[in-house]
């Protein structure tokens, strides 16, 4: 066997000659060109394992920009990965006779400092709310937090903030307060029984009210009595030929049946006394609003009118002493109004504005204490017309 002298780097051997080595050297590989390795069939047998450092030849993939909190993310594309070679094969040349030539790396792009990954943003539901001043139309309770703060009604807010516990149900509240009026005035032209329609609504809503002014929700027991009591009243004017005492009558018997009902209670004493005085203020407003089922019907047409004409006009935007004054000038023309059209005459005025004044004081009550919506959709509404109906009775019945 004779030895092959080595070719001159990059030169290609003779053809048909493979490079043969001593046993136990290694053999020197021949080149065919730049960049390409002429493969040696009997290489495997006398190739020597290295099992010292040597460079790496396993090129990782590209790590992405996300996978840090220092790099920012390039615009430009990444370049393409070295592709993967096996052990004991050598790197391919570049076309220039050197050992080493660096891939090109996209020019770094000017960049702001990201912020630290381990400083978030607070989140807005973690932040308190803030004491602002909440309209009308915004719901009873304040944003939840999870800040470990309760969540508070606007009336808790208003009375936290010092700000006047009066507020006025408004326009919306008024208005169903003119067109239930209304009802009970057309009603009570057409006869006894059309007039029972609106006036059960009256009631109900005016049982609800209560408790809800009072801050007792949903209270279903106290409501359900009182609106029984409602309807015994106005069972019992039926039977009575409408004669006020069965009114004095339902409600002694609707207050000793509250009391019974409280003592039968395991709540507290401060509670039960509470629940008993706001059942029984309850039970009779709802049957007072009775009175309109008594009282003359000239007279339930031209109170109604007057209330619907006041609450209104109380709801104009106006200073307190003024809208005063021009709801109860309006009742009183109101009144005149219609009491032409009645047997009641110039004499309506008198009857409007007396109606008109309880309507206002039903108003004043149902607007103390920071009260929210539900409570001027209720009790802002009922309060009016079932605080007028003792006078649209007594009133009637003198000036007829």
């Amino acid at each position: 066997m004779t030895d092959q002298p080595h070719q001159p780097y990059g030169q290609q051997p003779y053809e048909g000659h493979h490079a043969q080595a001593w046993p136990g050297q290694q053999p020197y590989p021949s080149y065919q060109g730049y960049g390409e390795q002429q493969p040696d069939p009997d290489a495997g047998q006398y190739t020597q394992q290295w099992q010292g450092q040597t460079w790496e030849t396993q090129v990782q993939p590209p790590v992405s920009a996300e996978e840090t909190a220092y790099l920012p993310p390039y615009a430009q594309p990444q370049p393409e990965p070295y592709p993967p070679q096996g052990y004991g094969q050598q790197q391919p040349c570049q076309s220039q006779a050197q050992p080493y030539a660096p891939q090109p790396q996209p020019q770094p792009q000017p960049y702001e400092p990201p912020a630290p990954a381990s400083a978030p943003a607070p989140s807005p539901a973690s932040a308190a709310p803030s004491p602002s001043v909440s309209s009308s139309d915004e719901p009873g309770y304040g944003p939840a937090t999870v800040a470990g703060n309760t969540r508070i009604t606007d009336a808790q807010r208003a009375r936290a903030e010092g700000r006047s516990p009066i507020i006025d149900p408004g326009m919306q509240p008024a208005g169903l307060t003119a067109l239930l009026g209304l009802l009970l005035s057309g009603a009570a032209a057409l006869g006894t029984y059309a007039l029972l329609v609106p006036l059960v609504v009256l009631q109900a809503v005016t049982a609800a009210g209560w408790f809800r002014l009072n801050g007792m929700w949903p209270a279903r027991q106290g409501i359900a009595l009182g609106f029984l009591g409602a309807l015994a009243a106005d069972a019992a004017l039926l039977v009575s030929d409408r004669s006020p005492a069965a009114i004095l009558g339902t409600l002694g018997v609707w207050v000793l049946l509250s009391l019974v009902l409280q003592l039968r209670s395991h709540a507290d004493p401060d509670e039960r006394m509470y629940g008993l005085m706001a059942t029984i203020a309850a039970a009779a407003l709802a049957v007072v609003a009775g009175g309109y089922l008594a009282a003359d019907a000239d007279a339930v047409a031209v109170g109604g009118i007057a209330v619907a004409v006041a609450a209104v006009a109380r709801a104009l935007p106006l200073p307190t002493p003024a809208s005063v004054v021009v709801a109860l000038l309006a009742a009183a023309g109101a009144g005149i109004a219609a009491g032409s059209m009645t047997d009641f005459g110039a004499s309506g005025a008198l009857l409007g504005a007396g109606a008109a004044v309880c309507a206002l004081i039903g108003l004043r009550v149902a607007a103390y204490d920071y009260p929210s919506r539900f409570v001027h959709f209720t009790a802002g509404v009922a309060l009016p017309l079932a605080a007028a109906a003792p006078a649209v009775y007594v009133l009637g019945r003198a000036l007829a």
